[in-house]
Order: structure tokens, then sequence, then C-alpha cells
């Protein structure tokens, strides 16, 4: 498959904290690539160097085979969908105004494929376009965090970067919305990278799951082969995590992953 995103050799500190160091990861286009681990192991900072947010003090990042240094910063984040935790919506505008922002930007004068764009996300992350007149408060927070997803997708993006974006919300909410996710990729074969602390979803959405620890990569695999061969004692205690939770067999744990 083709390639999307890569990094060569990146090496990332804050202060004398090395956070990551001597990091290589490829990403082929379309995957729905989890990232999974212990806290402080640079998942959200991975995340952010792609589209330029955090910059690392040596190595590369490619997007597209085009050096993501050697291009412009605006233009790059304009291709690449960004959705955090609660959605972080602007108060201010409405729905509708909140999702056409980017859009807006690069159609410029052509308001009618905006508004097309618009309601074709709004409808594609399951809420009415009733809505679109509302403001952000008048939301719940399941709400909140679809008008976040169809903002990000709005301007049809290559690569859609997603950050815990589910954690806020009840489970009920956060299953309706794994379901929703699932559906955008398999429609669109967006290249999602995803970051989450939940083993469960991990393994659910992912094509490929990436396990850190400690700025270092544990595993980079299927759901199914992690399940079935964890690289390490640290993969090994996520995976037990995980069949205690789900109260999985191993057999049942590779027709709960997603078997790519």
């Amino acid at each position: 498959m083709e390639e999307i995103i890569r990094f060569d050799d990146v090496k990332k500190s804050y202060g004398e904290k090395t956070i990551i160091e001597n990091f290589n990861l490829s990403i082929e286009k379309g995957e729905f690539l989890t990232i999974i681990g212990s806290s402080g192991c640079g998942k959200t900072t991975i995340l952010k160097m792609i589209n330029g947010l955090i910059e690392p003090e040596y190595g590369n990042i490619f997007i597209k085979n085009r050096n993501i240094n050697e291009e412009n910063i605006i233009d790059l984040r304009r291709n690449i969908g960004y959705a955090i935790q609660g959605g972080v919506l602007f108060p201010h505008m409405t729905i509708e105004e909140n999702i056409s922002y980017v859009p807006n930007l690069l159609n410029k004068k052509n308001k009618e494929k905006t508004k097309e764009a618009v309601k074709k996300w709004i409808s594609i992350v399951g809420l009415e376009e009733d809505m679109l007149e509302r403001y952000p408060d008048e939301l719940s927070g399941g709400q909140q965090q679809r008008v976040g997803i169809a903002r990000a997708l709005a301007a049809s993006p290559d690569i859609l970067l997603m950050d815990e974006p589910f954690g806020a919300v009840d489970e009920i909410t956060r299953g309706q919305l794994q379901e929703e996710i699932l559906d955008i990729h398999n429609r669109t074969g967006i290249t999602i990278v995803f970051v989450t602390h939940d083993i469960a979803e991990a393994v659910k959405l992912g094509t490929k799951v990436l396990v850190m620890n400690e700025g270092k990569i544990e595993q980079y695999s299927s759901p199914k082969e992690m399940l079935k061969n964890p690289n390490t004692d640290f993969v090994k205690a996520l995976v037990s995590r995980e069949r205690k939770f789900c109260n999985l067999s191993e057999e049942e744990e590779c027709k709960y992953s997603n078997a790519n």
C-alpha cells in the first residue's frame, strides 16, 4: 500500500526530559491507526508533530513523501483534520459557522460548495440540519463532539488526527461515536490517527495498533496480531487487561478485533 505519513529518526524533548528518540514509523494511506500507551509516553506529541503543532529537534516527518519542514504550515494544516476531546468549538459561532470555518477559507467565494459540505457532514455524524442554527452551549457533550468531527472533516482532508476525542462523553454516547467514526472511515477511506488511553477502544477501532511505552514502540501490528502474539511484557499486560475487561477467550478476542 501507499505510504502517507513517515517519521524518520525523530527526537523530541521537553527541557531535560526526552520524550521520544530515534522514533521511526510508517503509516499507510487509508489506515485507521490507534495509538495507546502509558501516560507521558509521547502519544499526543507524535500526533501533534504530524500537523506541525509540535516540532522535533531532530529527524524528519513526511506527508505524502514531502518533508513538512519544507511545506507551508497553514496549507499543511488545511489538509489535515484535527479533532480533540470535547470538540473545542468556537462558542460565539453557530454550528454551521463552526463546521464551515475551514471550507470557507478553501472555497472562498463558492459558498454553495461550503453549504453542501456542511449538510453532508452534519448528516454523516448523525445530527439534524435544524441544529446548524444553534450555538455550542445549546448542545449536549455528545452532540458537540459530533460537530467537532464534522468540522474536522468538512474540508475533505487526507488525514484525520483525533486526540482522545471520546474521552469526555458517557459510555453509551462513546459507543455510538465509535460506530460513527468506523462508518466514516469505511465510507471515505481517510487515514485516521487516533490517540486513546482505552485498550478496548484501540482494538475495536484500529486497523493497526501502535503500543508505546516511555517513548518507544512496544508493538505495531493489527489488533488481531497484538491480541494473539503480544511482543513484550508491557503489551501482554495490556492484552490481559483487555481480556479481563471484555471477558473474552483467545478465540473470541480474534472475533472482537477487526481482524486486519
